[in-house]
């Protein structure tokens, strides 16, 4: 179900998104959103004589070996959790490919509904938007008015982007600006080089979720005689027959080895891959991570 009309901006829309992200938000008091720290949520506060029963794997054995009789750890939950967004903003992302919305409507709408869903949860949000470059970023705070920044950010955005994609910078910027774990958000369409060891690098310290946004133009180039081709980050310039078979082939090939690139690297270094294709309402993109993690 479609709550949302595509013409109006974020800031208009933030009554509705509102009503909408309560369900996200129940989704992570449910515990869904917590399991996604791994058993990272836990503090270390102090030690306690051992009682029959305790787990025998809470034992301070340091503790013990000085003390001559048994203690175990006490840990405290943490109950502050931070959430961080990266978001693309590079011209690929507002390409028009007569689907219902651009892959940058379906990325901010996301983005709004996660920065939503945190203030419910009364999470610290903050974050890191680029196109050629990293041109704005935010530590994480609490409130309304850090959530109604954000969606004024994002209405601001236009289609004058500078050329290239600063992935790999705005990787490196989060993982500066983040104090303590957090659960990381990058939305993208991962069509550039050289962001694996940075994205590895911030799934170190944090839980990081790759949202991989998709449009079918990825994966199936029209047919619509000879047109003049322009890549939307590098603006070079190409004239190519689009019903050529062998150019479809190609087309199909080079995305499919982009996402199979992007796939791996997630799975091998504990980076949930999630692929949000502009036809799904975002809204269930995201309940479905929540739901999965049950």
């Amino acid at each position: 179900m479609n709550f949302l009309s595509d013409n109006e901006n974020l800031v208009k829309k933030a009554s509705y998104l509102r009503i909408i992200a309560r369900d996200l938000a129940e989704g992570m008091k449910a515990g869904n959103f917590r399991s996604l720290y791994k058993g990272q949520g836990m503090e270390f506060s102090g030690v306690r004589d051992y009682i029959p029963g305790d787990d025998i794997r809470t034992l301070d054995w340091n503790v013990t070996a000085r003390m001559n009789r048994p203690y175990v750890k006490i840990y405290e939950e943490e109950r502050e959790l931070q959430i961080f967004l990266i978001l693309d903003v590079s011209s690929s992302m507002f390409l028009e490919t007569g689907n219902k919305r651009t892959k940058y409507e379906s990325a901010s709408e996301a983005a709004a509904l996660i920065s939503i869903a945190a203030e419910l949860n009364n999470c610290p949000v903050g974050a890191v938007f680029f196109d050629g470059e990293v041109f704005f970023s935010c530590k994480p705070e609490l409130g309304r008015e850090r959530t109604m920044l954000l969606l004024t950010r994002l209405d601001r955005l236009s289609e004058n982007h500078s050329e290239g994609s600063a992935l790999s910078n705005a990787l490196n910027g989060a993982g500066s600006l983040l104090k303590k774990r957090s659960l990381v958000f990058v939305i993208s369409d991962f069509k550039t080089d050289d962001y694996e060891k940075p994205l590895i690098s911030l799934a170190q310290k944090n839980d990081v979720i790759a949202l991989r946004v998709h449009d079918t133009f990825d994966d199936e180039l029209p047919s619509i005689g000879t047109v003049l081709f322009e890549d939307a980050e590098s603006h070079k310039k190409m004239m190519l027959p689009s019903s050529s078979q062998s150019l479809k082939k190609e087309w199909r090939s080079y995305s499919k080895a982009l996402e199979t690139r992007w796939n791996d690297c997630c799975v091998k270094h504990g980076i949930l891959p999630v692929i949000m294709d502009t036809k799904k309402e975002p809204f269930h993109v995201l309940n479905g991570i929540f739901g999965a993690k049950r």
